[in-house]
């Protein structure tokens, strides 16, 4: 048991040690965004998907491409187009004549065959091509024909998003949505982040990356994350937050049942916990604590409730609503003892 221990203490101290190599080689290139990296950094060490939404010009396909430089791992780009066909992401079956003269099919794999996908304007191609990737997010695995194929391990999904360019664009299905773990909001550089980017990009010099992790590595990291702690304290308090979100449910607050159409469902909960073990790893704990699940609420619980018309009539985005809920949700009383 203490040699489990022992052991287990060594994982932590080196996750924090390549958590802490990787952000230092992403901030050779990406200025600021702490809060973005930390969030993309905890849906790679738990096989989370992430969307990025963010205006042009915020380096938000900058910062997937150099994520992929620190991977050693297989990276392929989809820019998504009104034109663009469900056979150009998972693959078609093409008709070959051999030199017998035989003819067969044969599956050419599409460029979701990767270790991280980048879905960039996701929201630019039409609901038919934005649902094949629906099967591969959620089953790792592509169906073309008769034949299913599995997807290489490890497999991410990073999608960016325009939130202000509505005209030609096709809003992404709320069962797609759900299959993000984080809806993360790339803001606006402050004064000083925004004077380093033009400073840095002034020079024609890149910095040189390394690479941190091989897919085989991540892989071993995200089954050891899967061992950090939940106390039954925590799940309660996890179920409760994602329960107050629903108009329909007796525990929800009553700003909830008058601004809120549709809530969270279990899959929220799901991602909450393994959001808080990520974090709590790349902290270098063993356990998750109350704060680690507030720190990744908004960006897990953002694109997973809808608010209604009255919210919108005084103002309140989606993050008030959680914010205002955290402050609401009681912590569980944990026992005392003499």
């Amino acid at each position: 048991m203490a040699n489990e221990k022992r052991d287990f203490d060594d994982f932590l101290e080196k996750l924090k040690r390549h958590h802490d190599v990787m952000v230092d080689e992403l901030h050779k290139v990406i200025i600021g965004q702490d809060d973005v990296i930390e969030q993309i950094m905890a849906a790679i060490f738990t096989g989370g998907h992430c969307l990025l939404v963010g205006v042009p010009g915020l380096a938000k396909t900058l910062l997937v491409s150099t994520i992929a430089q620190i991977l050693d791992c297989d990276f392929k780009r989809i820019q998504f187009t009104p034109d663009l066909m469900p056979s150009d992401i998972t693959g078609t079956n093409v008709l070959e004549e051999e030199d017998s003269g035989r003819r067969s099919f044969r599956f050419v794999q599409g460029p979701v065959f990767t270790n991280i996908l980048l879905a960039d304007e996701i929201n630019r191609t039409p609901p038919k091509t934005q649902a094949a990737l629906l099967q591969s997010m959620q089953e790792r695995e592509v169906t073309v024909g008769q034949e299913t194929y599995d997807l290489p391990d490890p497999f991410f999904v990073i999608a960016t998003q325009n939130p202000i360019e509505q005209e030609g664009t096709y809003p992404l299905p709320e069962a797609q949505l759900d299959r993000f773990m984080f809806n993360i909001k790339v803001e606006y550089p402050n004064l000083e982040e925004e004077e380093k980017i033009l400073a840095s990009t002034s020079i024609s010099e890149k910095p040189e990356i390394r690479k941190v992790l091989t897919a085989k590595s991540i892989i071993y990291l995200q089954r050891q994350i899967n061992m950090i702690e939940v106390g039954p304290m925590t799940i309660n308090y996890v179920t409760r937050l994602v329960r107050a979100t629903r108009p329909s449910d007796g525990s929800a607050p009553q700003f909830i049942k008058q601004m809120v159409d549709w809530g969270a469902g279990p899959r929220a909960g799901q991602y909450l916990i393994s959001g808080g073990k990520a974090i709590a790893a790349m902290a270098g704990r063993a356990s998750v604590s109350l704060n680690d699940i507030r720190r990744v609420a908004i960006p897990v619980l953002r694109h997973r409730i809808s608010t209604n018309f009255q919210a919108q009539a005084e103002g309140l985005v989606t993050e008030d609503i959680i914010a205002r809920l955290l402050e609401e949700i009681p912590e569980p009383n944990i026992p005392k003892y003499e």
